[in-house]
């Protein structure tokens, strides 16, 4: 029977800053239960801690690094680089762990801890659940000896590494010459490797969000809030925008007009022409109960099956693994392209689309709009205390609204994994009939959450 976990969410463990759960304590603890967990056989064991740029990264890499040091593991600081760097290095390592800090597009008050396996997947809730309850055990006497304890070291090729990774994934034979390209790196983990990826393969480079100073991460730029990046596509005359968020496990983009390119078109597009070139694995990709229906219908279209998880790009990960898909994402923009990494890889993914667009010779404005999504609203609710989901009247309600819609649309209310909110999606034919079902719902689950 699996425990049940309290710390970690859908994206590993995340909060608040020097504040219950994401204090140098819990962090501390985590590093000893982790490392105890991971240690394995007689050889000398390591793991990689990698982080984004908020300010709280350097209260919580050395209390993480002490306790994995504690638990007898050597650690390999890499500093600033994306969550996928972080995942392909531990595998490349041959680490027994990887740590990434970071509470991706969340704002600098906010971190995070996301845990990959020697694999560089990230860790499964039975694995979470176990370290969860080592964290909750007494560890005196399971520490390491004195003489047994590990040592820190940085790796400072690291960045380097990945560079060379990324550009491997791109066709070989093409360039990007001739292309301008805005690159919003939020100002966040990516800030240098990313532009560098895209100069090194020839584009004119135009970026945005490269001055991290630990607190203006996220702040009015990258994936969540493109629009200093499509207001600056439009002043330079660009070919594409791309935006990042603070960890570049994500990417949104948009073409030369300024119009936003979300995760399913980019999803719609990777498909499409890894099955026009015989790689796409299963004549199948996954994403999530978010992902438009209009992305499923134009993948049928196309003779691809979409497998939908719930919501996270770990979830996500796990249904490719089980199916053998190698192309899946979210609408959002966490892209999985497992034939070069092993989570959402933001920059990897605009480099499948760059390839297309080279191929192909066309604006984004034509070659990214696969498919009309048909009308789609998403309001969250926030609440204090229990769930408001439990309550009867907002079981009457959602019932209510899937009677309404009666099969020619969906309906997705999930609890946040991240934070105290209640995300209310609805879809269908007539954009009218879904404001009006989003804002009842709403309504019912907020006075549950009042009246709790």
């Amino acid at each position: 029977m699996t425990t049940k976990r309290h710390l970690f969410g859908t994206d590993g463990i995340r909060g608040t800053a020097n504040a219950d759960p994401m204090t140098a304590e819990t962090a501390l603890r985590l590093g000893q239960a982790a490392g105890l967990l991971f240690t394995r056989g007689a050889h000398r064991h390591r793991v990689l801690i990698g982080k984004d740029t908020r300010l709280s990264g350097y209260m919580l890499e050395p209390a993480l690094t002490a306790g994995f040091i504690g638990a007898g593991m050597d650690v390999v600081l890499v500093g600033p680089l994306p969550t996928p760097a972080i995942a392909m290095l531990t595998r490349s390592l041959r680490a027994d762990l990887g740590v990434m800090l970071s509470a991706s597009h969340n704002p600098y008050q906010d971190n995070g801890i996301k845990l990959f396996g020697p694999d560089g997947f990230k860790l499964s809730d039975a694995t979470e659940a176990e370290i969860e309850a080592l964290m909750a055990s007494d560890l005196s006497g399971k520490l390491a000896a004195p003489g047994k304890l590990g040592r820190a070291a940085r790796l400072e090729d690291a960045a380097g590494r990945y560079i060379e990774a990324a550009k491997a994934s791109f066709p070989r034979g093409l360039r990007l010459d001739g292309l301008r390209i805005v690159v919003d790196c939020a100002h966040g983990a990516a800030y240098r490797v990313a532009p560098t990826v895209l100069w090194e393969l020839g584009a004119d480079v135009i970026p945005l969000g490269v001055a991290p100073d630990g607190f203006n991460i996220n702040r009015e730029c990258g994936s969540t809030a493109p629009d200093a990046m499509r207001a600056e596509v439009r002043r330079q005359g660009a070919h594409l925008g791309l935006a990042l968020d603070g960890d570049a496990d994500r990417l949104i983009l948009c073409d030369e007009t300024g119009a936003v390119i979300d995760g399913d078109q980019i999803l719609a597009l990777i498909a499409r022409t890894w099955r026009e070139t015989g790689r796409l694995a299963g004549g199948a990709a996954v994403a999530t109960v978010m992902s438009n229906l209009g992305l499923e219908r134009f993948l049928a279209g196309q003779g691809i099956t979409l497998h939908r998880t719930q919501v996270g790009d770990r979830y996500v990960a796990e249904k490719m693994r089980a199916i053998g898909a190698n192309v899946g994402g979210e609408q959002s923009g966490h892209m999985i392209l497992s034939d070069y990494a092993t989570t959402g890889d933001g920059l990897l993914a605009a480099l499948q689309v760059l390839a297309v667009l080279v191929e192909q010779g066309k604006p984004a404005s034509e070659a990214m709009r696969l498919f009309a999504p048909l009308p789609q609203l998403l309001r969250s609710v926030r609440y204090r205390g229990a769930s408001p989901l439990a309550s009867p009247a907002v079981r009457a309600a959602i019932a209510e609204a899937e009677a309404s819609l009666a099969g020619a649309g969906r309906l997705v209310i999930r609890p946040s994994g991240t934070e105290p909110v209640v995300r209310v999606m609805a879809e269908g034919e007539d954009a009218a009939q879904v404001e009006r079902l989003v804002e009842m719902l709403c309504t019912r689950i907020a006075e549950a959450a009042d009246a709790a």
